[in-house]
């Protein structure tokens, strides 16, 4: 696992050793000496994990850590905040100043690398997904990347997982100030709550009798509805292989008992805000996706859809030897529409016809808005002669029915010409069936409009 890891220390003995230890597996390592160095290089530079020191003239690493994670540019890059203080109270001003984790130095080797790769998986998770929503910032990605706690004020929803009555009561207890968390005793149980609870962070404690608890941690790593969601590791002091392995397998964080209650809260606190974070860019990200590929004005696909899905439908259709129509549809007249009743007016009708079609056609069917007055209906299992029905039917029903137009609901009568086409022999195209719909639909506008003519063979 290659990555770039920024060591601040301002001690230069300190910062060669663990620059040594961490070009030992092969990750990229830049050092700095100064809190406002480290600042600026977070800034300017791609990186991934910060391992920082406390104690550093100018600027201590709380400072550090404060500004990195109220900086939108910097906000989503882990800090490890590595020193020689290892009171409770040290740690858990770190972790409210916004780090990642706290290791007491002298720093164990393997404890160090364990959780460096476990925090550039996560890096490399909200990278991606980051990466992703840069095509949004004209849409409102912005105020997303700066607001990395919006949401917070919602109650999470946490799961203690624990066979031991005593044990779980006592988590339970010390979160009581900030959420009110769910037990569960059985680990299988768990791990289908957990699927269909959406929790944002789920507790699991090391002391099951007869269950191996990183065997849930692994099932939910391994579940697609389960894979994002936080794992806190509660586990006892001499458990450090167990910690390291369960790291590796997955788990976010962990904390050993005896519990802090300031520390417990100050981890899931965490825990709980890089998950929101992650799930409002994914949810920017499927968003985005949809709006490539929907006509924003009447909801069906657009023809950036059409034309990638249609060649789809085709190639499924030819080896499966199956039938499959492609119905172009003209509202007529609409520009005296536009012209009457402004483009609020045309709008509106068009919206209402698109509601139309999508009511006419079968759940299988694809309907698209093709462009202006223009819509476009692929119908898979369709011959000719059915989607010609199906045409009637919808150009019967624009004609029968007026469209409310204007604060007014002036009624409006419209009629609309459609062109049908269907799949020709294994040699025919996607361009060639729409072609041929679209000359269809000129046959049907010539000869009189408000008819559905079905393209010769």
């Amino acid at each position: 696992m290659t990555a770039r890891i920024l060591v601040v220390d301002d001690i230069p003995a300190t910062l060669k050793l663990l620059e040594a230890r961490l070009l030992a597996e092969y990750f990229e390592v830049l050092t700095a000496t100064s809190g406002p160095e480290a600042l600026k290089l977070c800034q300017t530079g791609k990186v991934d994990v910060v391992l920082l020191d406390i104690l550093m003239p100018e600027m201590d690493g709380f400072e550090v850590c404060h500004r990195l994670k109220q900086d939108p540019l910097t906000a989503h890059i882990p800090v490890v905040i590595v020193t020689a203080l290892d009171q409770v109270t040290d740690r858990i001003r770190g972790l409210e100043a916004g780090a990642d984790d706290f290791l007491t130095k002298p720093v164990n080797d393997l404890q160090l690398l364990t959780r460096v790769k476990s925090l550039v998986r996560l890096k490399m998770l909200s990278d991606e997904l980051r990466l992703r929503a840069t095509t949004t910032r004209n849409i409102g990605i912005e105020p997303l990347l700066a607001d990395t706690v919006a949401g917070d004020e919602e109650s999470p929803r946490v799961l203690v997982v624990d066979d031991d009555t005593r044990a779980a009561g006592e988590v339970a207890g010390l979160l009581s100030s900030y959420v009110t968390p769910s037990v569960q005793p059985d680990p299988q149980a768990a791990c289908f709550q957990i699927a269909e609870g959406n929790f944002d962070c789920v507790l699991v404690s090391t002391g099951f009798a007869r269950f191996d608890p990183l065997r849930l941690c692994a099932q939910l790593r391994s579940l697609d509805r389960t894979r994002f969601v936080p794992i806190i590791l509660v586990a006892e002091k001499d458990e450090q292989q167990r910690v390291t392995r369960a790291l590796e397998l997955g788990v976010n964080d962990y904390i050993v008992r005896p519990l802090d209650r300031q520390e417990l809260t100050a981890r899931l606190r965490t825990q709980v805000r890089r998950k929101r974070y992650n799930d409002r860019l994914r949810a920017n990200v499927t968003e985005t996706i949809a709006m490539a590929v929907t006509d924003g004005l009447t909801g069906l696909h657009n023809r950036r859809y059409l034309d990638s899905h249609l060649e789809t439908l085709v190639e499924r259709a030819k080896a499966g030897g199956r039938p499959l129509s492609v119905m172009i549809t003209d509202l007529d007249c609409f520009k005296t529409v536009n012209d009457t009743y402004g483009h609020d007016g045309g709008d509106e009708v068009l919206r209402e016809f698109a509601e139309r079609l999508r009511r006419n056609v079968r759940g299988i069917d694809l309907a698209c808005r093709y462009g202006g007055e223009e819509f476009v209906v692929a119908m898979p299992d369709t011959d000719a002669r059915a989607a010609a029905r199906i045409g009637e039917r919808v150009r019967a029903e624009i004609e029968a029915a007026p469209f409310a137009v204007g604060p007014d609901q002036v009624a409006v009568r419209l009629t609309v010409s459609a062109g049908i086409a269907a799949l020709d022999g294994t040699a025919d195209t996607a361009a060639g069936l729409v072609k041929r719909a679209d000359l269809a639909l000129y046959e049907a506008k010539n000869g009189g409009r408000n008819r559905v003519v079905s393209a010769a063979a």
